[in-house]
C-alpha cells in the first residue's frame, strides 16, 4: 500500500500553515520540538494552538520572536499584539485579524526559548516574506553557507537535512535572481530570519516523521495587487515565487483576493517536496488536518493536508529509462553514482559492459525514475560522472501489487515483501533483515532467507 501526501494549496502556502497542517495529521509535536532544541538558537518561542477559519477548526503554529520586552515578559501573550500591530503597517495589508484566537490558546505556550539576536517577526504569521521591518529590530543578515551551519547541528538523519537545505536552497536561488546577484553574495531576511528557519526545518522534520511514500502538491492559489517591502511596493507574486514557480513547473492558480497568498517559503516547500503532479484515479483518505493561515479571506485561510493510500496494482505504470556511455570513469566513481542515484530515489541503476568506437571498453550507465525525478536524475549523472550527454525515453511497465510485512523471529523481527499475481503470493524477505539475521545467528544466508518464507 502506497501512503501519499496531499498538500490542497486551496488558500495558498506558507510555512507556519505548512507546519500546522503536518501537526494536526499526526507528526510527532516532542519529536519537532527536541529536533528544533538541537539548533541552539535562541530568542524565539513556539505557539501550538488551535483556532477557527470560516467556522472550520485548525490547527495553528507560531513562531513568535522576542525583542528586549518580551525577554522580561515572555509569558505575557498581550507583547503578541504590540508585535502584531507595528508590522501591520510596514506591510500595508489587513492584518488586525491575525490573532483573532490568540485567546484561545495562549495557556499552550508550552514551549519557550532564548534567541541569539533580537528580530520583529518578520511576518504576520501567514508568511515569511520578510517585507519591511528593519526599521523595528536590527537584522542578523544570515546567507547560505550560514544556514548550512545551522542545519548540521540538527539532530535528525541526513534525509531530513538534505530535504531542509534543498528547500534553502531553492529560496536563495530565487532571491538571488530576484536582486541580479550571485547566489554567494545572497544576505537576505528570508533566508537568513530565524522563523524562516524553524518553520523549513520543521516542515522536513514533521514530513520525515510522518513517513509517507509520494507527496502531491496542488494548483497554489494566488492572489493579486502588491505587497510594501524594504525597497518599496512589489507585485504579487513577488519575484523570488515568481522565480520559483517558473523553476520547478509549479501551478499557480490567479484568484481574486488581493494580497500574497503564496510565499517563497512557501512555494519552495512544494516544489521541494513534490514527487508526483497529481493524485492516483482513486485512492482512500485515511487522515486529513488543517493548517491555519492568519489572513481572512472569503474562503477559509486553511492549508489542508490528507494522507491518502493506494494500493500498488496498477499495470502499464509509466516510467523514464536514462542512458549514458561512459569510457574515461573509475569503478569507485560509477559505484559512487550508482548509490547517489538509488538515495535519491530511482527505482533501479545498472552498468552494462560495451565496447564503443575505436573498440574502447566502456560502460552503459542506466537509470530507472519517474518523469519528474529526470532533472535531479540527470544531476547527479553530470555532477558524479564523467557523462557528457544522456538519453532518455518513457517505457511502460507492469508491476505486481505489493506490500511489506514484518515478521517476528527467534532471532528479532525481520522485513518480507510480499508481491501478488492473480489468486498467488510470493514471498521475497529483504536483504538487510537477512544480513542482519545472519550476522546475529551466525547462520548462513540461504538458512535464513528460506527460514523467513516459512515464516510468513
Amino acid at each position: 500500500m502506497k501512503k501519499i501526501l496531499y498538500l490542497e494549496c486551496n488558500s495558498g502556502i506558507s510555512g507556519d500553515m505548512t507546519v500546522g497542517a503536518l501537526l494536526d495529521l499526526g507528526a510527532d509535536k516532542e519529536v519537532l520540538e527536541k529536533a528544533l532544541d538541537s539548533l541552539n538558537l535562541s530568542g524565539y518561542h513556539l505557539h501550538f494552538g488551535r483556532t477557527k477559519k470560516c467556522g472550520l477548526d485548525a490547527y495553528d503554529f507560531d513562531v513568535h520572536l522576542e525583542t528586549e520586552h518580551e525577554h522580561s515578559h515572555e509569558h505575557d501573550h498581550e507583547h503578541s499584539h504590540e508585535h502584531e500591530h507595528s508590522h501591520e503597517h510596514s506591510h500595508g495589508h489587513d492584518h488586525e485579524h491575525s490573532h483573532e484566537h490568540e485567546h484561545e490558546h495562549s495557556h499552550e505556550h508550552d514551549h519557550e526559548h532564548s534567541h541569539e539576536n533580537n528580530h520583529s517577526h518578520e511576518h504576520d504569521h501567514s508568511h515569511e516574506h520578510d517585507h519591511s521591518h528593519e526599521n523595528h529590530q536590527p537584522h542578523e543578515h544570515r546567507n547560505i553557507s550560514d544556514i548550512y551551519k545551522i542545519i548540521d547541528r540538527l539532530a535528525a538523519h541526513e534525509r531530513v537535512k538534505a530535504m531542509a537545505r534543498r528547500m534553502f536552497d531553492i529560496v536563495a536561488e530565487a532571491e538571488a535572481k530576484a536582486h541580479g546577484i550571485p547566489l554567494e553574495e545572497v544576505h537576505f531576511h528570508e533566508v537568513g530570519a530565524i522563523d524562516s528557519i524553524i518553520d523549513i526545518i520543521s516542515v522536513a522534520v514533521c514530513v520525515d516523521n510522518l513517513g509517507v511514500d509520494e507527496i502531491v502538491v496542488s494548483p497554489l492559489a494566488e492572489g493579486f495587487g502588491s505587497v510594501r517591502c524594504q525597497h518599496g511596493v512589489i507585485p504579487v507574486p513577488v519575484p523570488a515565487t515568481a522565480n520559483i514557480a517558473s523553476a520547478y513547473s509549479l501551478k499557480l492558480r490567479l484568484t481574486d483576493n488581493e494580497g500574497e497568498m503564496v510565499t517563497p517559503t512557501g512555494a519552495a516547500i512544494a516544489a521541494a517536496l513534490k514527487t508526483e503532479d497529481r493524485l492516483p484515479a482513486s485512492c482512500q483518505i485515511l487522515k486529513t488536518g488543517m493548517g491555519a493561515g492568519k489572513k481572512e479571506f472569503k474562503q477559509a485561510n486553511v492549508l489542508r493536508a490528507m494522507i491518502l493510500s493506494e494500493e500498488e496494482d496498477q499495470a502499464g505504470d509509466e516510467m523514464w529509462v536514462l542512458e549514458s556511455n561512459i569510457d574515461d570513469c573509475s569503478g569507485e566513481a560509477l559505484g559512487l553514482a550508482m548509490e547517489s542515484l538509488l538515495d535519491a530515489g530511482a527505482a533501479d541503476v545498472w552498468y552494462t559492459p560495451i565496447f564503443m568506437k575505436k573498440n574502447r571498453p566502456a560502460y552503459m550507465l542506466s537509470v530507472i525514475c519517474k518523469k519528474n525525478q529526470i532533472e535531479s536524475m540527470e544531476e547527479i549523472l553530470f555532477i558524479q560522472t564523467t557523462t557528457i550527454g544522456i538519453r532518455r525515453c518513457p517505457v511502460n511497465r507492469t508491476v505486481l501489487p505489493r506490500e511489506k510485512r514484518t515478521v517476528m523471529t527467534q532471532w528479532g523481527e525481520a522485513e518480507i515483501k510480499v508481491c501478488k499475481y492473480k489468486d498467488r503470493e510470493f514471498y521475497y524477505p529483504e536483504y538487510e533483515s537477512v544480513k542482519a539475521l545472519c550476522r546475529k545467528s551466525g547462520l548462513d544466508y540461504q538458512t535464513i532467507y528460506r527460514n523467513l518464507q516459512r515464516e510468513d
